[in-house]
C-alpha cells in the first residue's frame, strides 16, 4: 500500500509541479498574496472536503433511490427497498476513515519532503479521483473503493492544512486561524446536506449521483487557489531557502518589508528551530515518543482521539436513523436534521473567538461534561420510554432504527441531539487540532499525522 501511494504520489507531483510552471511560471516575480485570513480562507476548503463527505453520506442513507440502488434486503410490507445490510452500510460509511487513517501514515513524509502546498494540491486532485469513483459507482464495492480514496484525501489535508496555517499565521492569531479549519468542515457538513436535501427530489440515481459530483467542485476550487499562496516558511528553511523564507515571512508579516521587527524576529525564531533540528540529526516519527515529547505527544494523540469519540460522529452521519427513532420521516426528517448541521456552523463561531482568550482547557472540559449530559438523556429518554417497532425497524424499512418514541419524548430527543451539536461545536470543535499544533513546535508535519 505505501509503495502504492509512493508511486501514486510521484507522478501526482509530476503533473502539479508541471502544471504550476505552465500557469504561472517558475519566477519569483508571480502574484502571491500575502493576507493571512485569504491564505486561511482558501486552504481551509481542504476541511470543507472532510465535511463535504460526510453529509453526503449522512443525508443520503435513508433515500429510497439510494436504499433501492444498493438494496441487499428486500423490501418492507408496502414495497420499499430496504437498503444495504447494516454492516454493510457501517462499512461503506467508515471506508472514508480507513482511507484517511493510511494516508495520514504517509502525509507527514510527503509535506516534509514536497511542501505543504503541493502536499495540499496532491490531496485535491486524489479527491477528484474519489468522487469520480464515487459518482460512477455501479455497485457497493466501486462505492467503497472510491470512498477509501477521498479518505486518503481528507488523511492529508486534515493533517497538513492545520501544519500550514500554524507555519504562516502570526502567534498572535495562530489559534482561530488554525480552528478555522473546524469550520470549514463544518461549513462543508452543512452545504452538502441541504445539495443532497435537494438532489433528493431527483427520481433514479440522480438522486445521490449529483451531489457526489458536486464534490469535486471545491477540491478544483483549492487546487487553483493554492497557486496563489506563498509555501510554508518553516519548510523553506528546512531546505536552505532563506531568502525565499525572508520573502514569504515579509510579504505575509511585514507589509514587504524584509527589516520589520517582527518578521526579524520571525526569522531568527525560525532559525534557531532549524539549528534544533539539525542537531537533533533530523526529527522522526522516534522524536514523539523521547522524554521531551513524550507528554506533547500523548496529549496531541488523545486530544484526536477522544474528540472523534465524543459521539459527534454518530450524530453528523446517523442523525437520520436518531430522529426515524424520534418518529420523524419523510420531508420533516431531513429538513429536522438538517438544523443540527446549522447548529454546527453558528456555534463553532464562539470556539474560534475564544479559543485564544479563555483557552484550550477551559473550553474542553465544560463542552465534555455538557456533551456527556445531553448523552446521558438521550440515553435514559430512550431506554425508558421506547418501543421495539419490530425486526423491520422504524416504517419496517430501517432495522438501524430499532427503537421508537413518542409524544413528549420524541421532542425531548430531538432537543438533546441539538444541544449535543451546540455544546461540540465551541469546546471540542476548533481546540483539539489546535492543541496538537501548538504542542509541537519543530515537528509538526510527522506529529500532525
Amino acid at each position: 500500500m505505501v509503495t502504492l501511494l509512493r508511486t501514486t504520489g510521484v507522478g501526482l507531483v509530476v503533473i502539479i509541479n508541471t502544471w504550476n510552471c505552465l500557469a504561472l511560471g517558475d519566477r519569483p516575480t508571480m502574484y502571491q498574496t500575502g493576507n493571512v485570513y485569504t491564505i486561511a480562507a482558501i486552504s481551509i476548503i481542504g476541511g470543507g472536503l472532510f465535511g463535504f463527505d460526510i453529509s453526503s453520506m449522512s443525508a443520503i442513507i435513508a433515500t429510497q433511490p439510494y436504499k433501492c440502488y444498493f438494496n441487499q434486503q428486500g423490501f418492507n410490507d408496502v414495497g420499499e427497498c430496504i437498503g444495504p445490510k447494516a454492516d454493510v452500510q457501517g462499512g461503506i460509511t467508515a471506508s472514508m476513515a480507513g482511507g484517511s487513517w493510511l494516508a495520514a501514515l504517509c502525509s507527514g513524509y510527503l509535506s516534509d519532503r514536497l511542501g505543504r502546498k503541493m502536499a495540499i494540491q496532491i490531496g485535491a486532485v486524489i479527491w477528484v479521483i474519489g468522487c469520480i469513483i464515487v459518482c460512477a459507482s455501479q455497485n457497493i464495492a466501486m462505492l467503497i473503493v472510491g470512498r477509501v480514496i477521498n479518505g486518503f484525501c481528507v488523511g492529508i489535508c486534515s493533517a497538513q492544512v492545520p501544519v500550514y496555517i500554524s507555519e504562516i499565521a502570526p502567534p498572535s492569531k495562530r489559534g482561530k486561524l488554525v480552528g478555522a479549519q473546524q469550520w470549514a468542515i463544518t461549513w462543508g457538513i452543512m452545504i452538502m446536506f441541504y445539495i443532497s436535501y435537494g438532489c433528493s427530489f431527483i427520481n433514479g440515481t440522480g438522486a445521490f449521483r449529483a451531489p457526489w459530483a458536486l464534490q469535486m467542485i471545491p477540491a478544483i476550487l483549492l487546487f487553483f487557489g493554492m497557486m496563489i499562496l506563498p509555501e510554508s516558511p518553516r519548510w523553506l528553511a528546512s531546505k536552505d531557502r532563506w531568502e525565499e523564507t525572508r520573502a514569504v515571512l515579509a510579504l505575509t508579516h511585514g507589509h514587504g518589508d524584509p527589516d520589520s521587527p517582527f518578521v526579524v524576529r520571525e526569522f531568527d525564531e525560525i532559525r534557531e528551530w532549524i539549528r534544533i533540528e539539525s542537531e537533533a540529526k533530523n526529527a522522526s516519527y522516534l522524536e514523539l515518543i523521547r522524554p521531551r515529547m513524550l507528554n506533547r505527544t500523548i496529549i496531541g494523540v488523545f486530544m484526536q482521539i477522544w474528540s472523534q469519540l465524543t459521539g459527534m460522529n454518530v450524530m453528523m452521519y446517523y442523525i437520520t436513523y436518531v430522529f426515524q427513532m424520534a418518529g420523524l420521516s419523510g420531508n420533516n426528517l431531513l429538513v429536522s436534521s438538517s438544523i443540527q448541521y446549522v447548529i454546527n456552523v453558528v456555534m463553532t463561531v464562539p470556539g474560534l473567538l475564544l479559543v485564544d482568550r479563555v483557552g484550550r482547557r477551559p473550553l474542553l472540559l465544560v463542552g465534555a461534561a455538557f456533551m456527556a449530559l445531553w448523552l446521558f438523556a438521550n440515553a435514559g429518554i430512550l431506554g425508558a420510554y421506547g418501543t421495539n417497532p419490530g425486526p423491520g425497524g422504524v416504517g419496517g424499512n430501517t432495522p438501524e432504527a430499532s427503537t421508537e418514541v413518542t409524544g413528549a419524548a420524541s421532542k425531548a430527543v430531538i432537543a438533546c441531539s441539538y444541544l449535543f451539536v451546540a455544546s461540540y461545536a465551541p469546546t471540542w470543535g476548533p481546540p483539539p487540532g489546535v492543541v496538537t499544533v501548538t504542542t509541537s513546535p519543530h515537528i509538526d508535519a510527522i506529529s500532525l499525522q
